[in-house]
């Protein structure tokens, strides 16, 4: 069976020394380790040994393992048009004077020394996003030509080829979370930027169904699609209506847990993602790694919601058949 780990992004409140027993106590085999709070610092892992020790000895302390880390943060950086909203997220030698063209080249750096900091601690997948200079564009009005969109994706190619090619230097892939405000957020989109970085064997995805769903977009399709760039998977569960709401798929510029969205996310199970179907083509495309819980439910307390959420996702998954299930008849 998969091991099931929770990711400590929403958790990074809390000090990795008080998160990682209560991860246990509520079930989990491991973290997926966000580089932000005090849970992996990418710097002090590449230049102070001990750290990364100390890192994996509070782990272990709580019979925890760890076989991915998420820099989501920093890779926004890279792409995006940077304004002040950035500050809020970056760590301050990355923000620096907040120059936009200067935040994009430190970004980039660190997320060079994410994959180095990835190896250190002897792990194989950085989870994470990359930014977009044409987010903005979703909406075609004013009309957007299509030079405009293509220079898009050959910024983004542009300024991750370098940090893909430390990556493979590394021994570590770079695995997007396909997610609006990206590079890609559904299947066409990131197959124009696995096509924009040349299928550079360093980039792939973290499968998240919750960011693919609520648009329309045949989530698990995505997984038989690019079955050979799936190199994590998130389960986070969304919940969006049946009926016609007062906002749409663009949220209305209302907060998660508003009762008018037409969109949110749940708690693995109270949304309408169809988790069984995902392990199905999980085992059909012979994905074997973490299933990392991404809990986010505006209207639960995090810690119930997190632990049955690890309860949900062991009974969910099984492991697929290694014989067809009438081998035991005979055959002429």
């Amino acid at each position: 069976m998969r091991p099931v780990t929770l990711f400590s992004g929403q958790w990074a409140d809390l000090p990795l020394v008080e998160l990682a027993p209560l991860a246990r106590e509520m079930g989990y085999d491991g973290l997926e380790l966000a580089c932000w709070g005090d849970h992996f610092d990418v710097r002090r892992a590449v230049t102070d040994s001990s750290y990364v020790s100390q890192q994996r000895g509070i782990l272990e302390k709580s019979g925890l393992k760890v076989w991915a880390i998420s820099n989501h943060l920093v890779g926004q950086a890279v792409c995006d048009n940077i304004d002040d909203r950035h500050r809020a997220i970056l760590p301050p030698h990355v923000w620096g004077d907040g120059d936009p063209e200067g935040v994009r080249q430190r970004a980039a750096e660190e997320m060079k020394l994410t994959a180095r900091a990835a190896a250190a601690l002897g792990v194989k997948v950085v989870n994470g996003f990359t930014g977009s200079s044409i987010w903005s564009f979703l909406y075609s009005f004013p009309p957007v030509a299509p030079q405009r969109i293509e220079h898009g994706f050959a910024d983004f190619a542009a300024r991750w080829r370098p940090i893909l090619d430390e990556f493979q230097s590394c021994g570590v892939r770079f695995a997007l979370e396909v997610h609006p405000t990206e590079i890609a957020f559904d299947t066409v989109t990131a197959e124009r930027a696995l096509a924009a970085v040349g299928h550079h064997p360093a980039f792939g995805f973290n499968f998240d169904p919750s960011h693919l769903a609520y648009q329309g977009v045949d989530y698990i399709g995505f997984l038989r699609h690019f079955s050979e760039r799936i190199f994590h998977v998130h389960m986070k569960d969304v919940w969006w209506s049946s009926a016609p709401a007062q906002s749409g798929v663009f949220g209305g510029h209302l907060e998660f847990g508003d009762s008018r969205r037409y969109w949110d996310f749940r708690s693995l199970g109270r949304g309408r993602i169809d988790f069984e179907g995902i392990i199905r083509a999980l085992n059909d495309i012979g994905y074997n790694g973490p299933l990392s819980v991404e809990w986010e439910d505006a209207g639960m307390d995090r810690i119930h919601g997190a632990r049955e959420a690890c309860a949900f996702v062991r009974h969910l998954d099984f492991p697929p058949s290694s014989q067809a299930f009438d081998s035991a008849f005979s055959r002429e």
